[in-house]
């Protein structure tokens, strides 16, 4: 088997009157997060770790935060679109690892549906996904409610072409 490991990191600041979205799922809250995009911090890490995995360099080559195109695009497209790129160079998803940290919300309410929106972006199963919430006991800029993070490992197998 050949087995490649990625790792993925992002981290967004909280603005208010944005819609929050993590995992593709739209979140009850009074912020949002600030970025080009939708500024979903779980699909950014994912996509990262994605290309990292593949040795296919990063998401801002991929997709520019300059471009027009990807203003406030929905992160799941783009997880669909690296998603196709990674498999098109003969990878198969093992598995996805995410934890997320954030003093606020509580992310377990919402992993069940964050679960079947990034399967789906990738052509997987639930299964093969995992995400966690965890804070940082009030420590760090989401300890004091500056922002979100995650962090996310993929684990892909390489097709024999």
């Amino acid at each position: 088997m050949n087995l490649r490991i990625g790792i993925g990191v992002d981290a967004h600041r909280r603005v208010n009157g944005r819609t929050l979205v993590l995992g593709g799922v739209t979140i009850p809250s009074a912020f949002g997060l600030e970025a080009h995009s939708d500024g979903d911090v779980i699909c950014h890490a994912i996509i990262e770790a994605l290309l990292g995995a593949a040795n296919m360099g990063d998401k801002g080559r991929l997709f520019p935060p300059t471009d027009e195109q990807y203003k406030g695009i929905r992160s799941t497209v783009l997880l669909e679109r690296t998603w196709s790129a990674v498999s098109r160079a003969h990878h198969v998803l093992v598995n996805v690892d995410v934890s997320v940290m954030c003093e606020e919300p509580r992310i377990a309410p919402h992993t069940d549906q964050m679960k079947q929106e990034l399967a789906s972006a990738m052509k997987a199963s639930p299964e093969q996904i995992s995400i966690k919430g965890t804070t940082l006991e009030h420590m760090g800029f989401t300890g004091r409610r500056e922002g979100i993070a995650a962090m996310a490992v993929v684990l892909l197998t390489r097709e024999q072409s």
